[in-house]
C-alpha cells in the first residue's frame, strides 16, 4: 500500500534543501508526495518557482506585514490552524518538516496535536539564531521519526530522550548534488549573507554596517536577509550605504557562485554546510550560528569591522583542498525516502514517551 507523505515548505531557501527529498519521494514506488506550501512562498509569490505539484496552499504571513516577533506569533497561530485543517483533509501517513522556522513548528504542532506521525529533518542541530535552537528542539520533541544531518546531532537527540530506534543519521539534503556543481568563473570575490539574530533594530543595523564597511574594498554580492524579525533594519543599512541587494538567487545559481567565490561572509548556515562541502572559506560573524558544528572552512569572528577584516584576510589565504565536513555523502534524499517507505509505522507509537 502506498504511503501518503505530506511535506511542508515555508521558504525558497528551505525548499531548495528539500528538493532532493521531494524528488526521491516522487520517484519511490511506495510513496506519494503531498506538498503543503506556506510561509513566504505565498507572500513573495515564490510559489511560482516550485516545480513539484502543490497539494495545498496555507497562508500564514500577511502580505506586506513587517517582520516582527509579534507578527511571527500571529503567523504561527494561523499556520497551526490551517495546516491542521489540511492534514485532516488529506490524512497522510507521515508529515515531514525540515529545520527550525515557524512554518516547520506550525506543521509539527498541527501534526502532533492532530494525531499524525511527524518526521523531522535536521533535528538535533544547534544554532542560536533568533529563536532557532529552541524551536528546533521543540520540533524534535514533537517528532516521532528523526532524520539527522550529522552523527553528533543523532547522539544529541538520543541524549534528549528520543528512542534510539527512531533516530537515523541520513546526512543533510543540502549536500545532495553538490559534487556536480561547477564554479562560476565570474563569481564575486565575496558573497555577503547576513540574517537577523533577534536583537534590537539598532544593533542589527550597526552589525550590517560593520559587515559592509569590512568588505567595502572587495568585489561582492550582497543578498537580502531572510524574513526573520530584524530584516528591515538590515535592509535599511544596505540601502543607506547606497547598495542594492539581490533579493533571491535560484539554488543552482547560488551554489555555482558559492563554489566560485573566494569566501562567504555573514552568518548564514550556508557558510557552515554548503560552503564546507564546496570547500569555500566562510567568515562567520556574531552569534547566529553559535553551537552549530563548524568544519575547517569556518572562521568565527566578533561582529566588528576590525574583527571581520582580520577574518576575511585569513579566509582569503586559506588552503581548502583537504577540508572535510560532517554532513553526509550527498545521498540524504534517497536515504530519507527509503526510510519513510521501510519504516513500520505501527511500531512508532503516536503517544511519545521519554526514553530515560
Amino acid at each position: 500500500m502506498t504511503k501518503q507523505i505530506a511535506v511542508i515548505t515555508g521558504t525558497r531557501a528551505e525548499y531548495g534543501l528539500l528538493v532532493p527529498v521531494l524528488d526521491a519521494i516522487e520517484a519511490h514506488d511506495e510513496l506519494e508526495l503531498n506538498l503543503i506550501v506556506t510561509g513566504t512562498h505565498l507572500t513573495t509569490n515564490s510559489v511560482r518557482d516550485i516545480r513539484h505539484r502543490v497539494a495545498v496552499r496555507v497562508k500564514m504571513q500577511r502580505t506586506g506585514a513587517a517582520a516582527t516577533r509579534e507578527e511571527d506569533v500571529q503567523s504561527l497561530g494561523r499556520g497551526v490552524m490551517a495546516i491542521g485543517r489540511a492534514l485532516h483533509q488529506m490524512s497522510p501517513d507521515v508529515v515531514v518538516v525540515l529545520g527550525d522556522r515557524i512554518e516547520a513548528l506550525a506543521g509539527a504542532l498541527a501534526a502532533q496535536v492532530g494525531g499524525f506521525r511527524l518526521a523531522h529533518i535536521h533535528g538535533g542541530d544547534r544554532a542560536e539564531g533568533v529563536a532557532d535552537e529552541a524551536m528546533r528542539h521543540a520540533i524534535s520533541k514533537l517528532a516521532h521519526l528523526h532524520l539527522c544531518a550529522t552523527t553528533q546531532s543523532k547522539r544529541r537527540l538520543i541524549r534528549m530522550g528520543e528512542h534510539k530506534a527512531h533516530v537515523h543519521h541520513t546526512g543533510s539534503p543540502a549536500i545532495d548534488g553538490l559534487k556536480g556543481v561547477k564554479p562560476d568563473g565570474e563569481a564575486p570575490e565575496l558573497i555577503i549573507m547576513q540574517h537577523p539574530v533577534g536583537a534590537t533594530p539598532d544593533d542589527e543595523y550597526q552589525w550590517m554596517l560593520a559587515t559592509l564597511e569590512a568588505t567595502a574594498r572587495h568585489n561582492r554580492l550582497i543578498l537580502e536577509p531572510n524574513h526573520d524579525s530584524g530584516r528591515n533594519a538590515i535592509l535599511r543599512a544596505i540601502l543607506d550605504s547606497k547598495l542594492t541587494p539581490t533579493e533571491h538567487l535560484p539554488r543552482d545559481r547560488f551554489l555555482s557562485l558559492l563554489a566560485g567565490c573566494q569566501a562567504i561572509v555573514g552568518n548564514s548556515s550556508a557558510g557552515l554546510i554548503e560552503a564546507a562541502a564546496l570547500k569555500t572559506p566562510a567568515v562567520n560573524l556574531g552569534t547566529r550560528q553559535a553551537g552549530r558544528e563548524k568544519p575547517g572552512n569556518v572562521i568565527d569572528a566578533k561582529h566588528t569591522k576590525t574583527a571581520a577584516q582580520r577574518a576575511i584576510k585569513e579566509a582569503l589565504e586559506m588552503k581548502t583542498a583537504g577540508l572535510r565536513h560532517p554532513y553526509g555523502n550527498g545521498k540524504a534524499g534517497q536515504k530519507i525516502a527509503a526510510l519513510l517507505a521501510k519504516v513500520d509505522l505501527a511500531k512508532i507509537p503516536l503517544h511519545k514517551h521519554n526514553a530515560y
